[in-house]
This record gives structure tokens, sequence and C-alpha cells, in this order.
């Protein structure tokens, strides 16, 4: 099987993006294996700190593993939003195919230092492991919102600069870059969130070389993810619009089964519901 590496440069050169789906249950990992698999389409799972809190780091690692070995499936998994060094280590040591530093909330410098520090500890091992950053800060929460996140900015001038982009890449020697470019993590209560800067990302892509990543894409409309691709995004995350559907998914159930004690007959409906979300993001991120 190709490496995560592969599938990406292989997105980025044909012009579509790979779907990244967060989960903290076996559920919803389950909705996202099939929406993939009916597509034959790669997939990335994440787990952010609060997520694999729950869900467990290794215990994340055994179930994705054990798809991709049944199936022979090209399913991965990210560690996604991680805020210290201890905490990218620890991800890959239990197996994690590629990790995320978020030092937006430190220095510039500081963010740096410590990026450059995850990305030695990576190529220290034996296998090969993608080191993705942020740059740019665009929020921390996976839900919904009554308005912008505390600190977020989406006007041009707040932005991540080409330029920054380029320079932060040459020290820390990171492979894939999370840039702010009008995007937002959660989604904005009345499910559009603001347009993103097409412009932007297009000009980070001609100085950089490597792939862009486009985080908070919930609440983001079709044509602002496509434009988004076309211009150079090789992965899209999606987590809260997941969760929204999960949720209402298992309030139905609930409502329609209000005696049933086995939780394998009323959360079938929330694997049903997160694969449908699932199946229409792949769709429009390889253009189907």
């Amino acid at each position: 099987m190709k490496t995560l590496r592969q599938y990406i440069k292989e997105a980025g050169e044909k012009g579509v993006a790979i779907g990244h789906f967060n989960i903290s249950n076996l559920e919803t990992l389950r909705g996202i294996f099939n929406a993939s698999k009916k597509l034959d389409l790669p997939v990335i799972i994440g787990t952010a700190e609060g997520e694999r809190k729950f869900i467990g780091t290794k215990q994340a690692v055994a179930l994705v593993k054990s798809l991709r070995d049944e199936y022979n499936y090209p399913i991965f998994l990210n560690a996604d939003h991680t805020y210290t060094v201890e905490g990218v280590k620890e991800c890959i040591d239990a197996g994690y195919d590629s990790v995320i530093f978020d030092g937006t909330g430190m220095s510039y410098e500081e963010n740096i230092r410590l990026t450059k520090e995850c990305v030695e500890y990576a190529r220290s091992k034996s296998r090969d492991i993608i080191v993705e950053a942020e740059l740019g800060f665009i929020g921390s929460s996976s839900k919904v919102l009554d308005k912008l996140p505390e600190g977020v900015k989406i006007s041009e001038e707040f932005l991540t600069k080409p330029e920054d982009a380029k320079k932060f890449i040459e020290e820390t020697g990171i492979d894939m870059l999370a840039p702010a470019v009008g995007n937002i993590h959660g989604m904005l209560k009345g499910g559009i969130d603001p347009a993103l800067n097409i412009k932007r990302i297009g000009e980070i892509q001609k100085v950089i070389n490597i792939p862009m990543v486009l985080h908070g894409a919930s609440g983001n409309s079709i044509e602002d993810i496509k434009e988004a691709i076309k211009n150079g995004m090789s992965v899209v995350h999606v987590n809260t619009e997941i969760r929204v559907a999960f949720r209402k998914a298992l309030e139905e159930s609930l409502k329609n089964k209000p005696d049933e004690v086995a939780p394998y007959k009323y959360m079938d409906k929330c694997i049903e519901a997160v694969e449908i979300v699932v199946e229409e993001k792949l769709r429009i991120f390889n253009f189907l």
C-alpha cells in the first residue's frame, strides 16, 4: 500500500483533496470508513487532544490499523491539533501516520523552535511520519458558534502572508502547512461561514513547495471548498458537521425508541448520518 505522503502528493497532482474527519468513538469511525470505502477513496481519521483523551491514543491507532489491515484499505490516522512537543512524541510513538503541532497560541519564534523539534523527532524514526503545522490563528474548538471565535480575525491583513509561510517552512522543515485564509474552527449558526480568501490561498501556493491543508471546512460553501482545492489545498478537515449530524441522529433515534437500552440498536442511525455527511464531502473534495 502507498504511504499517506504518496496519496497526498497524488491528490495535489490530480487537483483533488483527501478528506480528514475526526472521531471520538467507534460509530463515527465506522460511518467515515463506510463512506470512503463506498467511493473507493483514501481517507484520514483525526483525533485532537480531547478526542484522544476520550477514545485513547493507542486505542485510536489500533482501531484504524484494524480496518487498514482487514480490508487492505488506505485509511490513515492523524494526531490533530497537538499543543505540546510531548503530545506529538506520544502520538508518533503510538503509531500515528501524521501529527499536527499547533503553536499558533505562542510567539512566532517559539512556534518555530518547537515545530522544528517535532520535525526532528519524526525524522529520527524508521518510518515515514508527516508533520504539519499551523500559521495563523483560526480558533481551537469544533462546535457550533454564535460568532467568530475569540481572537480570530479574517480581514486580509490578519491572514497568513505568503512570505511568512515560505520562511516558516524553510526554518522548520514541516511537510504540510495549515494557513489562516479566512477559515475558522467550528461552524457559525445558520450553517454558512465567511467566505474563504481564495486569492490568498493561491498566493501562498505559488511560493511554497509543500501541500496545504484547509482546517475548519465545516460550514464553508461548496464553491469555496472547490476553489480552495483548485488553488492548492490537498487535505480538507471536517469535524463539526459530523458532530452535529451524529447528535441529531442520536436524539431522533432515542425519541423513536424510548425503551431501547442496547446501544447498537439506537446508534445505528448515527453511523448512517455520519456516512451521509462524509460521502457528500468526499464527493465535493474529489469533484465527483
